[in-house]
């Protein structure tokens, strides 16, 4: 999908904004907090506002799912399944969103990115230490899983997130291990949901690409400040740009 009467200024504010956003979700996630709001202010449709913030998303797990496995943060034979469960999930719910009213859907998202800022802000950190698994490995690669894959189809902002806090609620997982099976199960959600989202021609491909150049320096910049920023202080400036964001998007439409 491509938009018509777009201009270099909002390729360059999408870049700048995928940069920023990059940057946070090395250090803190809730990444997608800022792009989605930001694609939508830029005219950009709901469907393909989804569709095109996988294909700009995708660069950060893809990337951080290779160097766990080649650093063997995690290993094949530990995370196949789990892939494909969240594949599953991911597909199916980004077929169902499809069938959603475009309108309904300019409502419901941002609602729910608020609610999840506001969720992204009260959690709790998650523990550092290995715990007693709640759910045997099979139920949860069954049931959770794809519920969480699900959610990425649907929607996506803070998927890494809910991901990390299930392995250690409810695996048992510490942080760390928790978050390096994360990023491949985000990794696999993000795929199936964007080959979903581009088979339904629901991606810009132009600002996703600008995007995706935006997030890979805002990686890279991030990966730089990964131990000296307070990560409590970035969770407050993400949800303060992503609800002042949701406000803007409020205007233009004219709910405000």
């Amino acid at each position: 999908m491509e938009l018509i009467g777009f201009s270099l200024d909002l390729l360059f504010v999408l870049f700048l904004v995928a940069i920023l956003a990059g940057f946070l979700d090395t250090l803190a996630g809730g990444g997608g907090l800022i792009t989605m709001p930001a694609l939508m202010i830029g005219g950009v449709p709901p469907l393909a506002a989804l569709g095109t913030n996988k294909l700009q998303g995708s660069v950060g797990t893809a990337t951080s799912t290779f160097m766990m496995l080649k650093h063997r943060r995690i290993k094949w034979h530990d995370v196949k399944t789990l892939m494909l469960f969240s594949f599953i999930g991911s597909a199916l719910g980004s077929i169902a969103v499809q069938f959603i009213n475009p309108t309904t859907l300019s409502f419901a998202i941002p609602f729910a990115l608020l609610f999840i800022a506001i969720y992204f802000i009260i959690s709790p950190m998650p523990g550092h230490i290995e715990t007693k698994p709640r759910l045997s490995k099979k139920i949860y690669q069954a049931s959770v899983v794809p519920l969480i894959g699900w959610y990425d189809g649907m929607f996506g902002p803070g998927t890494g997130s809910f991901f990390s806090l299930a392995g250690v609620s409810l695996r048992g997982h510490s942080l760390v291990n928790a978050t390096a099976f994360a990023k491949s199960l985000n990794f696999s959600s993000n795929i199936a949901s964007l080959i979903i989202f581009m088979f339904a021609g629901q991606v810009v491909l132009l600002f996703g690409i600008v995007m995706m150049l935006g997030q890979a320096v805002g990686a890279w910049l991030g990966s730089h400040y990964l131990f000296k920023i307070n990560p409590v202080y970035l969770r407050l400036l993400i949800v303060f740009m992503s609800v002042g964001m949701l406000i803007k998007y409020a205007l233009n439409i004219g709910w405000i």
